[in-house]
Protein backbone atom coordinates (compact mmCIF):
# COMPACT_ATOMS: atom_id res chain seq x y z
CA UNK A 1 0.00 0.00 0.00
CA UNK A 2 0.67 3.48 -0.47
CA UNK A 3 -0.25 6.43 1.63
CA UNK A 4 0.44 10.08 1.32
CA UNK A 5 0.03 11.99 4.64
CA UNK A 6 -0.59 16.39 4.49
CA UNK A 7 2.50 15.68 1.78
CA UNK A 8 4.21 19.24 1.23
CA UNK A 9 6.56 19.59 -1.52
CA UNK A 10 8.28 22.66 -3.27
CA UNK A 11 9.02 23.34 -7.44
CA UNK A 12 10.61 26.44 -7.21
CA UNK A 13 7.96 29.30 -6.64
CA UNK A 14 4.99 26.37 -6.68
CA UNK A 15 3.83 24.23 -3.93
CA UNK A 16 2.07 21.12 -3.55
CA UNK A 17 0.46 21.18 0.42
CA UNK A 18 -1.27 19.11 2.61
CA UNK A 19 -1.66 16.24 -0.13
CA UNK A 20 -3.02 13.25 1.21
CA UNK A 21 -4.33 9.45 -0.50
CA UNK A 22 -3.84 5.82 -0.12
CA UNK A 23 -4.36 3.27 -2.62
CA UNK A 24 -3.89 -0.40 -1.67
CA UNK A 25 -1.28 -2.65 -2.56
CA UNK A 26 -2.23 -4.51 -6.01
CA UNK A 27 -4.35 -1.82 -7.20
CA UNK A 28 -4.07 0.60 -10.13
CA UNK A 29 -4.83 4.01 -9.40
CA UNK A 30 -4.96 6.56 -12.14
CA UNK A 31 -3.95 10.29 -11.19
CA UNK A 32 -5.44 12.53 -13.18
CA UNK A 33 -5.18 16.70 -13.48
CA UNK A 34 -4.95 19.92 -15.36
CA UNK A 35 -1.36 20.63 -16.96
CA UNK A 36 0.84 22.46 -14.36
CA UNK A 37 -1.10 21.41 -11.40
CA UNK A 38 1.66 19.39 -9.91
CA UNK A 39 1.59 16.01 -10.89
CA UNK A 40 4.64 15.23 -11.87
CA UNK A 41 6.34 16.72 -8.89
CA UNK A 42 4.22 14.28 -6.92
CA UNK A 43 5.84 11.54 -8.50
CA UNK A 44 9.05 12.66 -7.92
CA UNK A 45 8.41 13.51 -4.27
CA UNK A 46 6.71 10.17 -3.89
CA UNK A 47 10.00 8.47 -5.36
CA UNK A 48 12.65 10.30 -3.19
CA UNK A 49 13.83 13.09 -6.53
CA UNK A 50 12.35 15.96 -4.43
CA UNK A 51 12.57 16.86 -1.11
CA UNK A 52 9.36 16.64 1.21
CA UNK A 53 8.83 20.18 3.05
CA UNK A 54 6.68 18.48 5.16
CA UNK A 55 4.40 15.65 5.90
CA UNK A 56 5.17 11.25 4.84
CA UNK A 57 5.04 9.05 2.61
CA UNK A 58 4.02 5.56 3.59
CA UNK A 59 5.11 2.56 1.69
CA UNK A 60 3.61 -0.91 3.18
CA UNK A 61 3.20 0.78 6.20
CA UNK A 62 6.95 1.95 6.57
CA UNK A 63 7.86 6.09 6.54
CA UNK A 64 10.14 6.08 3.82
CA UNK A 65 9.96 10.08 3.63
CA UNK A 66 13.76 10.17 4.40
CA UNK A 67 15.23 7.19 2.48
CA UNK A 68 17.65 7.88 -0.80
CA UNK A 69 15.27 6.09 -3.89
CA UNK A 70 17.29 3.48 -4.38
CA UNK A 71 16.14 2.17 -1.19
CA UNK A 72 12.54 2.52 -1.32
CA UNK A 73 10.99 -0.15 -3.52
CA UNK A 74 10.05 2.45 -6.72
CA UNK A 75 10.11 1.58 -9.95
CA UNK A 76 9.86 5.18 -11.90
CA UNK A 77 9.33 5.51 -15.88
CA UNK A 78 9.28 9.01 -16.89
CA UNK A 79 7.76 10.75 -19.49
CA UNK A 80 10.01 11.00 -21.57
CA UNK A 81 11.25 7.59 -20.65
CA UNK A 82 15.06 8.75 -20.13
CA UNK A 83 16.31 5.50 -22.44
CA UNK A 84 20.40 5.77 -21.96
CA UNK A 85 21.64 5.90 -25.56
CA UNK A 86 24.71 3.99 -25.66
CA UNK A 87 23.04 1.05 -23.94
CA UNK A 88 21.49 -1.55 -25.54
CA UNK A 89 17.91 -2.94 -24.90
CA UNK A 90 19.33 -5.37 -23.08
CA UNK A 91 21.15 -3.43 -20.80
CA UNK A 92 18.25 -1.48 -19.82
CA UNK A 93 16.93 -4.72 -18.63
CA UNK A 94 19.89 -5.39 -16.80
CA UNK A 95 20.78 -1.62 -14.99
CA UNK A 96 18.97 -1.59 -11.53
CA UNK A 97 20.00 -5.27 -11.06
CA UNK A 98 23.95 -4.53 -11.42
CA UNK A 99 23.33 -1.74 -9.05
CA UNK A 100 22.12 -4.01 -6.76
CA UNK A 101 25.15 -6.49 -7.62
CA UNK A 102 22.69 -9.11 -8.50
CA UNK A 103 24.46 -12.57 -9.37
CA UNK A 104 24.88 -12.92 -13.41
CA UNK A 105 22.42 -15.77 -13.40
CA UNK A 106 20.11 -13.50 -11.48
CA UNK A 107 20.15 -10.95 -13.74
CA UNK A 108 19.97 -13.22 -17.00
CA UNK A 109 16.86 -15.09 -15.09
CA UNK A 110 15.47 -11.56 -14.61
CA UNK A 111 16.52 -10.28 -18.08
CA UNK A 112 14.63 -13.32 -19.60
CA UNK A 113 11.40 -13.21 -18.01
CA UNK A 114 11.11 -9.61 -18.35
CA UNK A 115 11.66 -9.72 -22.10
CA UNK A 116 9.31 -12.61 -22.40
CA UNK A 117 6.31 -10.31 -20.11
CA UNK A 118 7.00 -7.60 -22.82
CA UNK A 119 7.43 -9.53 -26.23
CA UNK A 120 10.62 -7.70 -27.13
CA UNK A 121 13.07 -11.00 -26.89
CA UNK A 122 13.89 -9.81 -30.72
CA UNK A 123 15.17 -6.60 -29.41
CA UNK A 124 17.76 -7.27 -26.49
CA UNK A 125 20.56 -6.98 -28.72
CA UNK A 126 19.71 -3.92 -30.28
CA UNK A 127 20.41 0.26 -29.20
CA UNK A 128 17.28 2.46 -28.52
CA UNK A 129 18.39 4.46 -31.20
CA UNK A 130 15.43 3.87 -33.72
CA UNK A 131 13.01 1.96 -31.54
CA UNK A 132 9.07 2.69 -32.30
CA UNK A 133 7.47 4.32 -29.48
CA UNK A 134 5.81 1.02 -28.41
CA UNK A 135 9.05 -0.89 -28.47
CA UNK A 136 11.10 2.19 -26.59
CA UNK A 137 8.03 2.27 -24.17
CA UNK A 138 8.77 -0.98 -23.35
CA UNK A 139 12.28 -0.89 -22.45
CA UNK A 140 11.38 2.00 -20.21
CA UNK A 141 9.02 -0.43 -18.24
CA UNK A 142 10.83 -3.05 -17.98
CA UNK A 143 13.81 -1.41 -16.97
CA UNK A 144 11.75 0.22 -13.77
CA UNK A 145 10.27 -3.66 -13.62
CA UNK A 146 13.47 -5.15 -12.98
CA UNK A 147 14.34 -4.60 -9.33
CA UNK A 148 10.72 -5.83 -8.67
CA UNK A 149 9.39 -2.77 -6.83
CA UNK A 150 6.60 -2.49 -4.90
CA UNK A 151 5.45 0.41 -6.39
CA UNK A 152 4.89 1.36 -10.17
CA UNK A 153 5.06 5.04 -10.94
CA UNK A 154 4.10 6.23 -14.83
CA UNK A 155 4.58 8.93 -16.37
CA UNK A 156 2.27 9.67 -19.23
CA UNK A 157 3.60 6.58 -20.21
CA UNK A 158 1.27 5.99 -23.27
CA UNK A 159 0.76 9.75 -24.44
CA UNK A 160 2.96 10.08 -27.09
CA UNK A 161 1.37 6.75 -29.13
CA UNK A 162 -0.96 6.44 -31.94
CA UNK A 163 -4.45 5.09 -31.49
CA UNK A 164 -3.58 1.36 -32.41
CA UNK A 165 -0.48 0.96 -30.18
CA UNK A 166 -1.73 2.84 -27.02
CA UNK A 167 -5.00 0.16 -27.06
CA UNK A 168 -2.10 -2.54 -27.12
CA UNK A 169 0.07 -0.91 -24.13
CA UNK A 170 -3.11 0.00 -22.04
CA UNK A 171 -3.63 -3.86 -22.25
CA UNK A 172 0.39 -4.89 -21.85
CA UNK A 173 0.24 -2.14 -18.42
CA UNK A 174 -3.26 -3.85 -17.20
CA UNK A 175 -1.55 -7.48 -17.92
CA UNK A 176 1.38 -6.66 -15.89
CA UNK A 177 -0.64 -5.12 -13.10
CA UNK A 178 -2.19 -8.44 -12.32
CA UNK A 179 0.25 -10.73 -13.45
CA UNK A 180 3.10 -9.25 -10.87
CA UNK A 181 1.00 -7.44 -8.10
CA UNK A 182 2.51 -4.24 -8.38
CA UNK A 183 0.70 -1.29 -7.15
CA UNK A 184 0.51 1.21 -10.12
CA UNK A 185 0.26 5.04 -9.75
CA UNK A 186 -0.32 6.09 -13.13
CA UNK A 187 -0.47 10.03 -14.19
CA UNK A 188 -2.68 10.94 -17.39
CA UNK A 189 -4.27 13.47 -19.18
CA UNK A 190 -7.02 10.63 -20.95
CA UNK A 191 -9.92 10.32 -19.39
CA UNK A 192 -9.97 6.93 -21.50
CA UNK A 193 -6.89 5.52 -19.94
CA UNK A 194 -8.48 6.57 -16.77
CA UNK A 195 -11.74 4.50 -17.34
CA UNK A 196 -10.25 1.63 -18.89
CA UNK A 197 -7.27 1.13 -16.25
CA UNK A 198 -7.83 2.64 -13.40
CA UNK A 199 -9.35 0.73 -9.74
CA UNK A 200 -8.91 4.21 -8.63
CA UNK A 201 -9.32 7.27 -9.48
CA UNK A 202 -6.93 10.13 -8.14
CA UNK A 203 -7.57 13.65 -9.30
CA UNK A 204 -5.49 16.70 -8.19
CA UNK A 205 -8.06 19.74 -8.06
CA UNK A 206 -7.11 23.23 -7.05
CA UNK A 207 -9.61 24.88 -4.10
CA UNK A 208 -11.41 28.25 -4.52
CA UNK A 209 -8.76 28.98 -1.51
CA UNK A 210 -6.06 28.40 -3.84
CA UNK A 211 -4.72 24.87 -2.49
CA UNK A 212 -4.41 21.74 -4.21
CA UNK A 213 -6.06 18.66 -3.19
CA UNK A 214 -6.58 15.04 -4.39
CA UNK A 215 -10.31 13.77 -4.51
CA UNK A 216 -10.48 10.21 -4.81
CA UNK A 217 -12.96 7.52 -6.15
CA UNK A 218 -12.84 3.64 -7.08
CA UNK A 219 -12.93 0.64 -5.28
CA UNK A 220 -8.66 -0.19 -4.46
CA UNK A 221 -8.69 2.72 -1.91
Amino acid sequence: MIELRDVTVRSGDYCLEGISFQVQAGAYAVLMGRTGIGKTTLLEAICGLRRLVGGCVLLGGVDVSTWAPGDRRIGYMPQDLALFPTMTVQQHLEFALRLQRATSSVVAARVAELAGLLEIEHLLQRGVRGLSGGEAQRVALGRALAARPALLLLDEPISALDADTRRTARQMLKNLNRQTGVTVLHVTHDQEDAELLGDVCLQLERTSAGRVQVQSSGVGL
